[in-house]
C-alpha cells in the first residue's frame, strides 16, 4: 500500500534524519491493528511494532541508543518490548512534514491527520534530554515550535491545525467541524478544529521552554513566537473575566456551538457555556479530552498554566528578553496559583472544575492535565496532603469516571463511554506515587492490556477488553516517559540492578 509515512515527509538531510521517499510503506493505522514482528520472550509475547527503517518519518541515532540502553537494563522482556515500540513512536510515524530551510514541521497525533498543540507537546516530552546531543532532533523540535507559533498568533483559541501551506500536504476534512459556529470565525484550510482549551496554549509554552532548557538556544524566540505569546496573554485576560459585567452586559470573546444537524452538540447560552464569575482562574470552553467543560474554570489546566507561566518568565529572564512579559507571566502565575488554593479546595479535595458561584464538580478525566497528574505537571509534590487525599478519592467510586473491571481499571471520561478507562490514567497514577506496590500494579495493568499489540491505546472497555485508537502517539510517548522516570527514580523496580539511568548522561 503506497499510502504511508515516509513518502509524505520532507526532512532535513543529516546523520539523524532519514528520508524514505522510495519506500512502499503501509498505513500505520492498519499496521498497528495486528501483530507484526517477532514476539518478545516474556509471557505476553508482545510483537515488534516499529515500521521498517525506510518507512520511519524521522530517524535519530540518540533515540536508538536510548532504546538499546533500556533494553539492556529492563529485566522484564515484555516491558522492554513496550519501551522499544513506544519510545520512538512519535518519530517513527507522526512527522508528516519537516523542512529545516523553512523552519517548519507538521506533527500528527497518530490516526488523525492534524496537529494538536497539546498532543505535540506531550509527544515530544520524553525526547528533551536528547536535544543537546542530537542536533537534528533539536532542529526538528524548533521547527515544530515555529509552526505552532504561526498557528497560535493567528488563531489562539484553536487547538488543532491543518498542514502548513509550504508542506504541499492537502488539508483534512473534519466531519465534526461541519456545521459548527465559532466566534471569532476561523479558516478551515488552516484550522482543523477550533475548540478552545487553555491546556493547548500551555502545551505550546511547555514545548518552548523545554527546548530552551535542553539546548540554551533562544533562536526560536522570533517574531512569530513573541506574537504567539502576546496572543496567549490576550486569551488569559479575556477568559479570566466574568460572564456578565457589573451592568449584566454579556462578556463574550469566544463561543462555539454545534447543533442544527451538526455532529457536534449544541452548547447552551448561545455557545458560551455555563456562566462564570471572576476568581483569578482562567476559563476554558473544552477540556484536554476535547469534551465540553461543565464549569469553565478547569482546575488542573489552571495548575499547568501557573507552572508554565513561571517557566516562561524564567526563560525570558535567562535570555534577558521582554522583561515586561516576564513580569506579567509571574503576576498571572501567582494569581492563578492563589486562586487554586483559595477557591477549589474543600476538605483537602481539589475540585476538577468550578464556576465561581460556589459550584464545584469533583471528578477527574484521564487526559492530562488532570488532577491525578498534578505532581507530573510540577504544581505540587506527590506527598502533599491535598494531593494524597484527592488521589485517594479519584481512584475510587467517589470519582464518577473511575471504573474497575476484571482485567483493567482506571479513570476515563465522557470522551468515550464511562466504562472505558484510559491507560493514560494509570501512567499519571505512577507519576503520582512512590509506593512500589502501587507503581507495579499500575504498570502491569497497562502492560497486560495492549490487546497483544504492544502499543498503548486510548481506552479499554472493562467488559470485553476492546480498545479505541490503535495509533495514539501521545499515549505511547507518555508511557515511555513514565518508564524513563522510573529508570531514574525507581530503577530497582524495573532494572536488573539499582543503578539509575538518565538518557543523554
Amino acid at each position: 500500500m503506497k499510502l504511508g509515512f515516509a513518502p509524505w515527509v520532507t526532512a532535513a538531510v543529516g546523520a539523524s534524519a532519514l528520508l524514505g521517499a522510495s519506500a512502499q510503506c503501509p498505513d500505520y493505522t492498519t499496521y498497528s491493528q495486528s501483530p507484526q514482528g517477532n514476539p518478545s520472550s516474556g509471557p505476553l509475547a508482545l510483537p515488534y511494532m516499529r515500521p521498517d527503517p525506510a518507512c520511519r518519518t524521522f530517524n535519530s541515532t540518540a533515540v536508538e541508543k536510548v532504546i538499546n540502553d533500556m533494553k539492556a537494563r529492563l529485566k522484564d522482556p515484555d516491558l522492554a518490548r513496550l519501551f522499544e515500540n513506544t519510545f520512538p513512536n512519535t518519530l517513527d510515524t507522526t512527522v508528516k512534514y519537516f523542512s529545516k530551510t523553512e523552519n517548519l514541521a507538521f506533527i500528527i497525533t497518530g490516526d488523525i491527520t492534524a496537529q494538536w498543540l497539546r498532543d505535540t507537546a506531550n509527544q515530544f516530552a520524553h525526547y528533551h534530554t536528547l536535544l543537546s546531543s542530537d542536533k537534528e532532533l533539536a532542529t526538528l523540535v524548533k521547527a515544530v515550535i515555529n509552526n505552532e507559533a504561526r498557528y497560535v498568533s493567528q488563531y489562539p483559541y484553536c487547538g488543532a491545525f491543518q498542514p502548513p501551506p509550504e508542506s504541499g500536504l492537502p488539508p483534512s476534512h473534519n466531519d465534526w467541524a461541519d456545521g459548527v459556529t465559532v466566534n471569532p470565525p476561523v479558516n478551515n484550510q488552516t484550522v482543523y478544529e477550533c475548540k478552545y482549551e487553555i491546556d493547548s496554549l500551555c502545551g505550546f509554552l511547555k514545548l518552548s521552554r523545554s527546548y530552551y532548557q535542553a539546548t540554551n538556544d533562544s533562536s526560536f524566540m522570533n517574531t512569530n513566537w513573541f506574537s504567539a505569546v502576546d496572543q496567549i496573554f490576550r486569551v488569559i485576560w479575556e477568559q479570566s473575566q466574568s460572564t456578565f459585567d457589573e451592568n449584566f452586559n454579556l462578556v463574550s470573546y469566544y463561543n462555539w456551538t454545534g447543533g442544527n444537524g451538526a455532529l457536534s452538540p449544541a452548547v447552551n447560552n448561545a455557545g458560551n457555556g455555563e456562566p462564570k464569575l471572576y476568581t483569578g482562574l482562567v476559563g476554558t470552553h473544552h477540556r484536554p479530552s476535547d469534551d465540553l467543560s461543565t464549569f469553565a474554570f478547569l482546575v488542573p489546566a489552571n495548575a499547568m498554566l501557573s507552572v508554565e507561566l513561571t517557566h516562561l518568565a524564567e526563560i525570558l529572564d535567562a535570555t534577558k528578553q521582554a522583561k515586561n512579559v516576564s513580569q506579567l507571566a509571574r503576576k498571572y502565575s501567582s494569581t492563578i496559583t492563589n486562586a487554586i488554593w483559595e477557591t477549589t479546595l474543600v476538605d483537602d479535595i481539589f475540585a476538577y472544575e468550578i464556576n465561581g458561584f460556589n459550584g464545584r464538580y469533583v471528578m477527574d478525566d484521564a487526559n492530562v492535565p488532570s488532577l491525578l497528574a498534578l505532581p507530573y505537571l510540577g504544581f505540587l509534590e506527590k506527598t502533599h496532603p491535598a494531593y494524597v487525599a484527592t488521589r485517594k478519592l479519584l481512584l475510587s467510586r467517589k470519582n464518577p469516571y473511575f471504573v474497575a473491571g476484571k482485567n483493567f481499571s482506571g479513570i476515563g471520561g465522557p470522551h468515550v463511554d464511562a466504562w472505558n478507562p484510559w491507560p493514560m490514567s494509570q501512567i499519571s497514577a505512577i507519576f503520582g506515587t512512590d509506593d512500589d506496590n502501587e507503581i507495579l500494579q499500575s504498570l502491569y495493568l497497562i502492560a497486560n492490556n495492549t490487546n497483544g499489540l504492544g502499543l498503548i491505546h486510548e481506552s479499554i472497555n472493562i467488559y470485553d477488553g476492546t480498545y479505541t485508537r490503535p495509533w495514539f502517539a501521545w499515549a505511547n510517548s507518555y508511557f515511555a516517559e513514565m518508564l524513563l522516570d522510573l529508570a531514574q527514580r525507581k530503577p530497582n523496580l524495573i532494572f536488573n540492578n539499582s543503578k539509575p539511568y538518565v538518557p543523554g548522561q
